[in-house]
């Protein structure tokens, strides 16, 4: 009996640790990390494995996230790279591994919408914080001391975008699902807010695509074909106010045209776009002479190296896309379990719990396919872990066909 007990309470926390994610991962890495470990271990203290796995089996999207792991991990066994960037690299990729966890551990309606209350929580501070840089608040301030120059909140410019974007589109949905008026008009001027933040205080391109797309698709889902229309006609009147009143977007909207130019010179940065797309050249090159299985994990930094060799080319560890960077470690069938992993979540969301989780689902997937064409999301610690986290806790949610048949005659 107290082993029940305590193997009990150890998984009743362990869903509790796991929602206070939401709240950490627009916010603080180390505690991220912190609470990744209690996770696991907690996970594992609560036992009843048999269970969790079988839970783990009848997801589809669980074990696609399985397999692009499993095939990261055989490519530590062949290949050449540096020495440590294996284990290094596949550590990185280690928040897959959590989406069977957070799968077996939202399955609780309540629980699920807990944790998307500390995410947004986490990115009203976000908000607030930057809104307070941008006054020049925090600029000598002992315990958050941001610069006048760099206005975001917790996270670099692409992160703290791409983090607005998808909240914009959380607020959004909010607003349209609340009855009370006084609440839906607080998620409208929240969304509004985080709007703001992409288009005025993140410096990030990537954002304002994703934003855009995001956008799109929710003024489809609330007017099929119209909407698009009036998405198209909002978003030109945005752009043409943003682009005559802010100088930080007007400048990242101009430097697209401008550093096309820089072809021509001998030295192009590395933040332009001639060198994103000689990154994407060179690694596409490597893929088609590695097409099957890629040149294995970690070995990215090593094949680009050898293959600029005696040209005059700029380096990088990380060709800014993650497709191509898990083609050149993997092969055609690391960048198929990729998709795949994409094509199932779009293919169960509508068999998940409630509408709202069925849209964020599908605005996941775009807010990820999407900022996987200029960036290494997968890679990188807040957007990867913001992606496995929604994943595991959307798709806990997953309904039989006979139990969302019942739902779809209810609705």
């Amino acid at each position: 009996m107290q082993l029940q007990s305590l193997t009990g309470r150890s998984e009743q926390l362990a869903r509790q640790v796991a929602a206070l994610l939401g709240f950490s991962i627009p916010i603080s890495t180390a505690l991220d990390s912190v609470l990744l470990a209690l996770v696991a271990a907690l996970w594992l203290a609560g036992g009843d494995l048999r269970r969790k796995l079988a839970i783990v089996a009848t997801n589809p999207v669980a074990l696609a996230a399985l397999a692009l792991f499993g095939m990261l991990v055989v490519g530590l066994f062949y290949g050449t790279h540096y020495p440590g960037d294996g284990l290094r690299h596949l550590g990185k990729y280690v928040d897959l591994l959590f989406i069977p966890i957070f799968v077996t551990l939202f399955q609780d309606a309540r629980m699920r919408e807990i944790a998307l209350r500390w995410f947004c929580a986490a990115m009203i501070l976000t908000f607030a914080v930057a809104e307070m840089t941008m006054l020049g608040m925090l600029e000598n301030n002992p315990v958050l001391l941001r610069a006048a120059e760099f206005p975001g909140a917790f996270k670099m410019s692409i992160a703290h975008g791409l983090l607005s974007a998808f909240a914009a589109f959380v607020f959004a949905l909010l607003a349209q699902r609340e009855p009370q008026l006084p609440q839906r008009l607080l998620f409208a001027v929240l969304a509004l807010v985080a709007v703001k933040n992409v288009l005025v205080v993140a410096v990030s391109r990537t954002a304002y695509l994703v934003l855009a797309v995001l956008a799109l698709y929710f003024f489809f889902t609330l007017f099929r074909k119209r909407g698009l229309v009036i998405a198209g006609l909002l978003m030109g009147a945005v752009f043409a106010v943003v682009y005559g009143g802010s100088e930080v977007f007007r400048e990242r909207v101009d430097t697209v045209f401008v550093e096309s130019g820089e072809s021509r010179s001998q030295w192009p940065s590395r933040e332009s776009v001639t060198i994103r797309l000689e990154w994407y050249q060179r690694s596409l090159d490597i893929v088609l002479g590695h097409p099957l299985l890629g040149t294995g994990t970690g070995s990215f930094p090593r094949a680009y190296a050898e293959a600029i060799k005696d040209k005059k080319s700029v380096s990088t560890t990380n060709p800014h896309n993650e497709y191509l960077l898990i083609a050149v470690q993997t092969g055609l069938a690391g960048l198929v379990l990729l998709l795949h992993l994409f094509w199932q979540q779009l293919r169960m969301s509508a068999r998940l719990a409630t509408p709202v989780e069925t849209q964020l689902a599908r605005g996941l997937v775009l807010t990820i396919a999407i900022g996987c064409l200029f960036n290494s999301l997968l890679l990188d610690h807040t957007e990867g872990l913001l992606f496995a986290w929604l994943t595991g806790l959307l798709f806990a949610g997953l309904q039989s066909d006979g139990e969302q048949r019942t739902v779809n005659s209810e609705r």
